[in-house]
């Protein structure tokens, strides 16, 4: 029975353990940035408003058309008086129901050109939108391409911290054996272990850095939660050799938004300047009306044209232009100041990813003089000619100039496409589209 037990409970965590079991799922920054600019809810959230200012457009194009309407009564009277001079024979007449159907049709022929104007605004604010919904797609681009710098970052801080621990351990045992000898003194074991806490220190929190941005890279862009992203690094390496640095202002698609909301709004001065013209509009319609035992009504055709004008709106409607020009003049600085911004962001990014190279040429010439430099100490301490701090200290410097190169060969990735997406190109420096 005691088997039974302890085989049902071995199952059952194994059962536990698989069914939590994370998968690794290999990924390049290509198809990571991919998923984000289709799958991510931000970028469906853009897509949707997209689909409603395209929607708002089609709305606004149908004021243009006539309108049709089509009515019918059915009423019924209850002693009616009825005096009538047709056909009066003297007798009263029992009215006690009338039908009557109606047919309309409305059409705009003058509205000041605010129809025309609606539209033209309506159509530059659904293109306004889409550059804009592009826009949003290369910030979630951008987002992906800094979770994959700083996924990658983390994951070799750990690399490298596990492969310095190993070493540390093993020193600490060393100097272990050599106390129990009475080879060394106590202090240096200490201190020996004191590093490798430290490194284990280390190696705990960059673990909890890569969980933990792997995590926020998976939610972006919706795939299971218990996805280990493995970074396709070689890809990531081609794509960047495959693409073309962009260093001059490309179309910046915020620009563009902003520039398209522009034309609204000047088509939005026209729109409120139509309130000093009257309307004109062109009706016509078909009666038919039966009143019972007096009168029936069929084929009554009818058409005319009618006018109508607000004659508050000459002392009111100045009010509405001059709201309507100074929407327009704070659109007009917002794109002034959005292009400085651009020139700005452009020449920051530019510089960043100059001095990136310069420092990882630099951080390839430190790590190399501090292999050397170990190598030269533990050469020494093994001959007694250096002490134990100096071999320690040689191992922190290795280290560190590990830890460095390593970032900086991520950081000039992540420069190289912060400077894409300064120049409006990020997206396209994978040959993939917003649409």
């Amino acid at each position: 029975m005691k088997i039974n037990k302890l085989a049902l409970c071995t199952f059952l965590l194994f059962g536990m353990i698989a069914s939590q079991a994370q998968e690794k799922k290999k990924l390049s920054l290509k198809e990571a940035v991919e998923l984000a600019i289709t799958k991510s809810s931000v970028a469906v959230l853009a897509n949707t408003k997209v689909e409603t200012s395209k929607l708002e457009l089609q709305t606004m194009q149908n004021n243009q058309y006539p309108s049709m309407k089509i009515s019918g009564q059915y009423l019924r009277l209850t002693q009616a008086n009825v005096n009538s001079t047709i056909g009066n024979s003297g007798e009263p007449i029992d009215v006690s129901q009338l039908m009557l159907a109606q047919a309309t049709v409305n059409m705009p022929i003058f509205s000041g050109f605010k129809i025309k104007n609606s539209i033209v605004a309506s159509e530059n604010l659904y293109k306004s939108q889409t550059f804009s919904a592009s826009h949003t797609k290369e910030e979630v681009a951008q987002e992906v391409v800094e979770l994959f710098a700083s996924l990658y970052q983390s994951e070799e801080m750990v690399k490298l911290f596990q492969e310095n621990l190993k070493s540390a351990q093993q020193r600490t045992k060393d100097f272990s054996a050599m106390v129990d000898n009475g080879l060394m003194a106590r202090n240096d074991l200490l201190k020996a272990q004191l590093q490798e806490s430290n490194i284990q220190l280390s190696l705990d929190s960059a673990n909890k850095n890569a969980n933990v941005i792997n995590y926020q890279l998976v939610t972006l862009l919706h795939l299971p939660e218990n996805t280990i992203i493995d970074i396709d690094i070689e890809t990531v390496k081609s794509d960047m050799a495959q693409s073309q640095l962009t260093t001059s202002n490309g179309q910046r698609n915020d620009l563009e938004a902003l520039t398209l909301q522009e034309k609204a709004s000047e088509a939005g001065i026209k729109i409120a300047k139509s309130g000093y013209f009257p309307s004109l509009s062109i009706s016509g319609g078909y009666v038919a009306l039966d009143l019972k035992n007096t009168l029936t009504v069929t084929n009554a055709m009818n058409v005319g044209i009618g006018i109508s004008y607000d004659v508050a709106s000459i002392f009111k409607n100045g009010k509405e232009v001059k709201l309507a020009k100074s929407k327009t003049e704070q659109t007009k600085n917002a794109i002034a100041i959005l292009n400085d911004k651009i020139k700005e962001e452009n020449h920051l990014a530019q510089e960043n990813y100059a001095l990136s190279v310069k420092q990882n040429k630099v951080y390839q010439l430190a790590t190399e003089q501090a292999n050397e430099n170990y190598r030269i100490v533990k050469d020494k301490y093994d001959n007694s000619l250096s002490t134990t701090n100096d071999l320690l200290e040689a191992d922190v410097q290795q280290l560190q100039s590990k830890i460095n190169l390593a970032l900086s060969e991520a950081d000039i990735a992540l420069k190289y496409y912060q400077l894409q997406f300064a120049s409006g190109k990020l997206i396209n420096s994978f040959n993939l589209s917003t649409k």
